[in-house]
């Protein structure tokens, strides 16, 4: 395509973005004078395109009202940023009108791509899991997501260059079994066969992804989105809290997302519970660990549990919820 043919193509684009286009934003976005510009929209009319020109001191250019626009001509970055929209939006409730345009939306923009990126915008759509309702999600770098949801789909190594949250850059292995939407970020999780640990690794974090030679196997009954969700509750923070609270795992939940806690079952030497074990319902004492790096927010969370409980680390925290417990009966003494 030679660089006028180009030029016209992005006037086109612009034109199709609706409003009215000034001539010097034209020549300005293009990088051409005024002059041209009129002739690369001559070439438009040309083409049977309804370019209108609007007169006056806001005056410039546009497409006439009720114009049926030509096929998509979409970038990579923008055709996997309009099917990632449309996938998050599928997750954000009931099946809605709305949710049947927007599956019927993205088989008709996959039709019309290339086979090549069609075949990679798939691996991306398979290897994609949420938490929860997504939200707005920031749009991922391109490369790295899709050279990640291919590594997903055929089970090949790749190699990323990571910076960690203390700014330390590195580059390590990863077998990678999923892409996750997680709290309004995009997370890989996976096992570092390096050192054998499973991994969760933000997408925003990664500069570059490689694929190695090889193959690897995946756990069978893996749940990358469930895998995101424990990693963030026991992550490596300033504090490990340990609590027994008497109550439901769902009341616990309630306060305490399984982001934020892990709830296990007291083993057989913690106190005596006559609750059945196989009933959901029953009230027991339960334990729940956390990992932390302040404290100060757990008070006000495990008094609005209002449920029975004992601390058991650190003794920092047993501070807290005892100045918070002297705060609310002074007030309550207050008339």
């Amino acid at each position: 395509m030679s660089r006028p043919t180009g030029r016209v193509l992005i006037l086109l684009e612009l034109l199709q973005s609706g409003g009215i286009r000034t001539m010097a934003e034209l020549a300005e976005r293009l990088g051409v004078d005024g002059r041209t510009v009129r002739r690369y929209v001559d070439q438009l009319i040309d083409l049977d395109v309804p370019v209108e020109a609007v007169r006056g001191r806001y005056g410039g250019y546009r497409l006439a009202a009720g114009y049926r626009l030509p096929p998509l001509m979409l970038s990579d970055d923008e055709a996997l940023a309009v099917l990632l929209a449309l996938a998050a939006g599928r997750r954000g409730g009931p099946v809605t009108t709305a949710d049947t345009a927007g599956e019927t939306a993205a088989a008709k923009i996959r039709r019309v791509l290339p086979e090549r990126l069609g075949r990679r915008l798939d691996a991306v759509l398979e290897s994609l899991a949420f938490t929860a309702a997504p939200g707005r999600l920031p749009h991922p770098d391109a490369e790295v997501l899709l050279t990640l949801a291919d590594a997903v789909r055929h089970r090949r190594p790749v190699s990323i260059r990571y910076t960690d949250r203390d700014g330390r850059r590195s580059e390590r292995p990863l077998h990678a079994y999923g892409i996750v939407a997680h709290g309004g970020r995009w997370y890989v999780t996976g096992t570092d066969p390096g050192i054998g640990e499973d991994r969760a690794f933000r997408l925003d974090r990664i500069a570059a992804a490689r694929t190695l030679p090889g193959s690897f196997e995946v756990p069978a009954g893996l749940d990358p989105a469930q895998r995101v969700v424990s990693a963030f509750a026991t992550a490596g923070y300033r504090y490990a809290v340990t609590l027994r609270i008497h109550g439901t795992v769902d009341q616990i939940r309630a306060r305490l997302p399984a982001a934020v806690a892990s709830v296990a079952e007291t083993g057989p030497t913690e106190q005596a519970d006559p609750a059945d074990p196989a009933d959901p319902t029953a009230e027991r004492w339960l334990r729940v660990e956390i990992r932390a790096e302040s404290l100060d927010w757990l008070p006000p969370v495990i008094a609005s549990l209002d449920r029975p409980f004992v601390i058991e680390s650190p003794d920092e925290l047993r501070d807290l919820v005892s100045a918070l417990a002297g705060r609310l009966a002074s007030c309550a003494r207050e008339v």
